[in-house]
């Protein structure tokens, strides 16, 4: 685009209208050309999913009945049920659950309020959101050394919890430390101003602001845990059992333990009562991260 030098007495300039059309009808086609693909690889992922679902749903509700809910793990398809998976996946996030937050909210805040701006902090920072890539099979093989075989808590529902908070909570320390980070600067400086102290500051103002964000990324955190199955391989959890626990140091089964034994079987019908099984982990994680929607929706502030 060429535009003249403006003349001393000479109020407009003068635009060359012929490269102005050539660069915008190039940018045009880029445009275009992105979009497209953009929205093709958004189709295909839909059309994934939609295949998903359908293959999921057409095998596995035929199976879902009362019984399917009541019934323990059998060698008979038409017998096999998902009570004991159920209740000791209830049992996992009961413990992962404020294990998890009560550590990962802690260290964000310290993290974020506390400690100073220096080489060592950031270090530590950099490795905790490097630790939220790791694959989860090396935190089971820290959870079989740590707390199965030192602590010696066997294949309990404790050590199984302990593992999986250990797989989730780099994630909830990340979302914490971002929610923490996007309260303004001026919010704190008000509360200083009418003389609270610093704790008073990140209890009664901060934290009051952060927790949509923060209590949105715990939830999708255990979302990943109770879908999780590699830990709970490495660590030694049973695939089948026929009891239910009854405390924090019983034996358990997990809803992701008895669909993959269920799914390596060679018989058809236990195939389809392993897509039941995904069905019920499916509509858990549904109802997780609709609360996660629903939380940050409803406390979310804007400054």
């Amino acid at each position: 685009m060429r535009i003249t030098e403006q003349q001393p007495g000479v109020s407009k300039r003068y635009i060359d209208q012929t490269s102005v059309s050539k660069r915008m009808d190039g940018r045009k086609i880029t445009n275009t050309v992105f979009k497209t693909l953009f929205f093709m690889a958004t189709l295909v992922a839909l059309l994934v999913l939609g295949i998903l679902f359908y293959r999921i749903l057409s095998q596995g509700l035929g199976f879902l009945s009362a019984d399917f809910f009541q019934n323990f793990a059998s060698r008979f398809p038409e017998k096999a049920g998902i009570k004991a998976a159920l209740v000791g996946s209830l049992w996992l996030m009961a413990v992962v659950a404020p294990v998890s937050m009560f550590l990962g909210i802690g260290t964000a805040i310290y993290l974020e309020e506390y400690a100073k701006k220096n080489r060592v902090n950031d270090f530590i920072r950099m490795n905790i959101s490097n630790l939220a890539g790791v694959p989860s099979v090396v935190f089971g093989l820290l959870g079989l050394t740590i707390f199965v075989r030192a602590l010696a808590l066997g294949n309990s529902i404790l050590a199984a919890g302990f593992t999986m908070s250990l797989l989730i909570l780099p994630v909830i320390i990340v979302a914490a430390q971002e929610a923490i980070r996007a309260v303004p600067q001026h919010v704190r400086e008000a509360s200083y101003g009418m003389g609270a102290t610093k704790w008073q500051t990140i209890t009664r103002v901060v934290l009051p602001s952060a927790i949509p964000g923060i209590l949105t990324g715990s939830i999708l955190a255990l979302s990943r845990a109770i879908g999780e199955t590699a830990p709970l391989i490495v660590i030694g959890v049973p695939v089948i059992i026929h009891f239910l626990p009854t405390g924090v140091m019983d034996t358990f089964t997990a809803l992701p333990m008895q669909i993959y034994d269920w799914a390596k079987r060679p018989q058809a019908d236990f195939q389809q009562v392993a897509s039941a099984g995904i069905i019920v982990l499916m509509a858990f994680l549904l109802l997780m991260n609709s609360i996660a929607v629903l939380i940050r929706n409803k406390f979310q502030k804007r400054y």
